[in-house]
């Protein structure tokens, strides 16, 4: 009922507000599971990517946002719940394990998970190595993996700021690409590698980003201004 509720007024409202450019939303598949997969440039890509998606889109979030107190608490509750995401313990030492468990479930419930391979923000908007538990969710759960390439969403919303500024932003759906059948008897370290490499290149095509060529580390907690 929530989603509805922001689907109804609030995403017409953004779409009005930023005017974003939005390319083959036909690419995501009406219903059934499906991994959304996309470069990533602002905590705003997580706002990003469900508000402009034709479906509902779940994505992970710590679950800091659903044990807070007082008003600002329950905003933050109904918000994150409203637009499907799913809570995680990042503090708990099996947190990436945990985290792929619940979007395999997500997935095996017929939902559409959304994950950033390169697995936190791009610092200087390059595009780095994709890590491969997207291939490890595409191929347990044998669903069809849509690439997403977001362009400008770093100036929406800058590393340290707390408020969305009014800039226009691109969000492209890919083809959708489809491992099932075709990793048949090679192991399973090779084909989660060559899938992950797939899916970034069809990123990659659609950013036009320049590449990286190594992983991204995760940096230290920024003050927010």
């Amino acid at each position: 009922m929530l989603y509805r509720a922001l689907r109804v007024v609030v995403r017409p409202t953004a779409l009005a507000i930023y005017r974003p450019e939005v390319i083959g939303t036909e690419n995501v598949p009406s219903d059934g599971a499906v991994i959304l997969a996309s470069n990533h440039l602002s905590f705003a890509d997580s706002l990003v990517i469900p508000l402009t998606a034709p479906r509902q889109v779940s994505f992970l979030a710590k679950d800091d946002y659903w044990t807070g107190k007082g008003v600002k608490g329950l905003i933050s509750r109904n918000f994150f719940t409203a637009i499907g995401s799913i809570p995680v313990n990042r503090e708990d030492t099996r947190a990436a394990q945990l985290s792929l468990d619940l979007a395999l479930t997500h997935l095996q419930e017929g939902g559409a998970f959304g994950i950033y391979p390169e697995g936190t923000r791009s610092r200087d908007g390059r595009l780095y190595r994709g890590r491969t538990g997207v291939a490890w969710l595409a191929l347990t759960a044998g669903c069809p993996v849509v690439p997403v390439a977001l362009t400008g969403t770093d100036k929406l919303q800058p590393v340290g700021s707390r408020i969305p500024r009014v800039v226009r932003f691109r969000v492209e759906f890919g083809e959708p690409i489809d491992f099932t059948g075709r990793f048949e008897g090679v192991p399973a370290g090779r084909a989660r590698r060559e899938a992950t490499d797939e899916i970034m290149a069809a990123i990659h095509a659609m950013s036009g980003q320049e590449l990286a060529g190594k992983y991204n580390e995760r940096a230290p907690e920024q003050p927010t201004a």
